[in-house]
């Protein structure tokens, strides 16, 4: 028969303490209000150097022996805590003027979440400061453990592993066990407070492959940001030969950066890019430089410029209500730029707008100044052409609503418009001048709305006055225009009870009749400045003019007719369902046109047909199509549908036709779009493990990713990136084959391979294929996403 276990001293001289006290309150508030507890202060996560060694040490332990205030042995299930250290061994000793702590027997140490686990162990609680031998350990931010010979803690953010491993593989409990990873180092030093790791004399060992020693590396000891190099990239490209990037991370301070970018190619030479972020309260900002010398391919100096600056002012001292201002600086040295540097992030587009602007607002007032100018990439086999400088453009607007039941808008518009002579003939195949517009509209509506339908009876007022540099092709060096319209909306909107597929709805019919009228203005003779036609679609069909920009409004006499029908769920409010239809009934030619365009003389428009079901979040569809009547063939069709049943599981497909413009050519743009993400376990009946957002669904996981762009009348792929993902648990690997198109002949392919360690690091062959993969899959899901830190309470002793 065991010996009784006698209760911790502490806790029976706190419980003696507490009777004594409930009898004293007994006798003598009998007849007061029961006892309430009292809330506790809260929990801090991080307790200031400044109050550890005010915090009481709390002991435990089935034997407690010692000199007040000298020494205190502790043996049985001893432990000895303060703040958010706690100590447990078979026997503790604690020599109170030393402040030190000395522990042996399956020693364990939680310090903050951080866990400790060995032999023998000294230890100053208030300092932190001591020594552990042979010593397991892991750590709460990264769940990254490891073992040592001897760990030296210099105080509670610094410790000092020596011939250490570290790994973040979970540590399996079988003979013989190893991780896929770990990394061996002469001495691991950890700062906590810096989140930084730094290895001497590290080797990486891989799947049984081992690195030769590294004199020195750093990692992350969490997710946040630390200076020093990034992974190097390997590649090998079409374009670029065998390429090397070794990027380098600066940390300048919590809220600036820079990265610089090196990268060695092959068949052209270095590039050197470099990206500066920051961020204040008033202002904020990112600035990219890219500077080649002597690029090989093109034998020329290659450089590019991507910069973006936004910044907010006190408006008072102008009587104002809000000012800010934006610059954006977006220039590259040459059209083939586009081309030859297809991947670099900021590069977007063959048009690169540079712009300078200052906004403002005051009560029902707003309005802008800026200058905007853009640079045009031209490519020889696929001409664009470029829009017109705004050298500069003022403007201002004032709105009120509900102004004795009227709402009233005013725009007014100042702008310079100048353009290249070298790009005057492509400009709609007319010798436009430069110029100056000077623009005003105001608009009246009147609204009459209810919870059933709603009529808005609107006028407006156009007036444009233009000033040219050069004369036109009919002599005048000025012009004007005035022309008014008006336009009446109305709807209606019917409701009812309905089920459909065994599921409770409110459906809704909701006809709409919308009417135009604006009389024509010969304005043949007008410049194009910033105009073109609108395309034709549900959100077009309901407005006043056919073209977008200032320089022309549609003469008009129309009525568009069209009726839409919802499914929305009675509980949640969300639509299920959408079907619509709208056609256009024209009752005179419409005859202000673009250059080269014919009038519009059919009196019935294409029919509008579209429909968009999201029957439940794991799928749904959309679709529109543009029917010709008078052809009885859709000149016009996408359908796209989406399947998410669950995480990283999506699958995205998109059917698009374009009819030739020909009514006799039957053939036109064809082409099918399919995206997908999806876990190829499933295939034999592996489903995995819901583990929370982005942290998987468990190791040995193959994923299967990808989007394919195929045009079905050139039966050829025009985009495309294919690769697949392994979950390995603690490393994650990736290889990505990506092919794309930066003209009519030419192709960009490449191959990218990435291991990621979780926790630690990424080793990439190729640009980063995370990007590709983001960029080009709909709703695609990281398998990993770095999170909050936990909390030291998510691992308390």
């Amino acid at each position: 028969m065991s010996p009784a276990r006698r209760p911790p001293l502490p806790l029976a001289l706190l419980t003696l303490a507490l009777w004594q006290a409930q009898g004293a309150w007994a006798q003598d508030n009998w007849l007061e209000a029961p006892l309430v507890l009292q809330r506790t202060p809260q929990l801090v996560e991080t307790i200031p150097n400044t109050e550890r060694g005010l915090r009481p040490n709390l002991i435990e332990g089935d034997q407690i022996s010692g000199r007040p205030d000298l020494e205190t042995v502790i043996e049985g299930h001893a432990s000895i805590r303060r703040g958010d250290t706690v100590i447990r061994a078979d026997r503790l000793e604690y020599y109170q003027p030393d402040d030190l702590a000395k522990a042996r027997g399956n020693v364990h140490v939680n310090q903050a979440g951080n866990t400790y686990d060995g032999p023998e162990l000294q230890l100053k609680l208030e300092t932190f400061e001591g020594f552990f031998n042979n010593v397991r350990y892991q750590f709460l931010a990264t769940g990254g453990h490891g073992d040592a010979q001897r760990i030296d803690f210099v105080d509670s953010s610094v410790s000092v592993a020596r011939q250490a491993t570290y790994t973040t593989c979970r540590r399996e409990d079988y003979p013989g066990w190893m991780p896929a990873w770990i990394l061996s180092a002469a001495t691991l030093t950890t700062d906590t407070e810096e989140n930084l790791g730094t290895a001497t004399d590290a080797r990486m060992t891989f799947m049984g492959i081992t690195t030769p020693a590294l004199p020195s590396m750093t990692f992350p000891l969490n997710n946040q940001r630390q200076s020093g190099l990034l992974p190097p990239v390997f590649g090998v490209g079409s374009v670029n030969g065998a390429e090397v990037l070794l990027p380098y991370y600066w940390n300048i301070a919590p809220n600036r950066d820079a990265t610089l970018y090196p990268t060695l190619m092959g068949k052209r030479g270095i590039n050197i890019g470099s990206e500066f972020r920051y961020l204040e309260n008033s202002y904020s900002g990112t600035a990219r430089v890219d500077y080649m010398p002597a690029d090989s391919l093109r034998d020329r100096d290659r450089w590019g410029i991507w910069t973006t600056h936004r910044q907010t002012f006190d408006p008072k001292p102008f009587g104002l209500d809000a000012l800010s201002a934006t610059l954006r600086l977006n220039r590259v040295s040459d059209n083939d730029y586009w081309r030859d540097f297809s991947r670099t992030p900021t590069l977007t587009s063959r048009l690169l707008d540079s712009e300078a602007a200052v906004n403002w607002s005051k009560g029902d007032w707003s309005g802008q100044v800026r200058a905007l100018s853009y640079q045009t990439l031209q490519y020889s086999l696929s001409p664009i052409t470029p829009p017109y400088d705004r050298m500069p453009q003022i403007t201002a607007n004032n709105t009120q609503y509900d102004w004795g039941g009227f709402d009233v808008t005013t725009a007014l518009d100042y702008t310079r418009f100048r353009a290249d002579s070298q790009y005057a003939p492509l400009l709609n195949g007319l010798l436009q001048p430069n110029g100056e517009r000077v623009f005003g509209s105001v608009q009246i509506s009147r609204p009459w709305i209810t919870p059933s339908s709603f009529v808005i009876p609107k006028l407006q007022l156009h007036a444009t006055s233009y000033q040219f540099d050069t004369p036109l092709a009919n002599g005048a060096s000025s012009a004007s225009r005035t022309v008014p319209t008006f336009s009446l909306d109305s709807g209606l909107v019917f409701e009812r009870d309905a089920s459909f597929f065994g599921r409770a709805f409110r459906q809704t019919l909701e006809p709409r009749l919308f009417y135009v009228n604006t009389p024509f203005r010969d304005q043949s003779q007008l410049p194009v400045y910033d105009t073109a036609a609108n395309d034709f679609n549900f959100a077009t069909i309901y407005t006043e003019n056919a073209f977008s920009g200032s320089d022309r409004i549609s003469d008009s006499n129309l009525l568009t007719a069209g009726v839409s029908t919802r499914l929305i769920d009675p509980d949640t409010g969300a639509e299920a369902a959408r079907f619509g239809i709208a056609q256009r009934f024209r009752f005179a030619d419409q005859r202000v046109t673009l250059p080269g365009v014919p009038p519009a003389t059919d009196r019935l428009s294409d029919v509008l047909l579209g429909a968009q079901i999201n029957w439940t979040p794991k799928w749904s569809m959309d679709t529109t199509i543009q029917y010709n009547p008078d052809e009885g063939r859709s000149v016009r069709s996408t359908l796209s549908a989406r399947y998410s049943p669950g995480a990283y599981r999506t699958i995205n497909a998109a059917l698009r036709y374009q009819a030739d413009s020909t009514p006799l050519v039957q053939d036109g743009s064809k082409s099918i779009d399919v995206g997908w993400q999806w876990p190829l376990n499933d295939l034999w009946g592996d489903k995995g493990k819901d583990l929370g957002k982005g942290r998987g669904e468990g190791g040995g996981r193959w994923y299967a990713v990808g989007r394919l762009n195929y045009s079905l009348k050139d039966r050829q792929l025009t985009d495309g990136v294919v690769g697949v993902e392994y979950d390995g648990c603690c490393w994650i690997g990736r290889v990505v084959l990506e092919r794309l198109t930066t003209g009519q002949v030419t192709t960009n392919t490449r191959i990218m391979f990435q291991i990621e360690f979780v926790g630690f690091a990424s080793v990439g062959v190729g640009s980063n294929p995370m990007t590709a993969l983001a960029k080009n899959i709909q709703r695609y899901q990281p398998l990993r996403v770095p999170g909050e830190t936990p909390s030291r309470f998510t691992n308390y002793d």
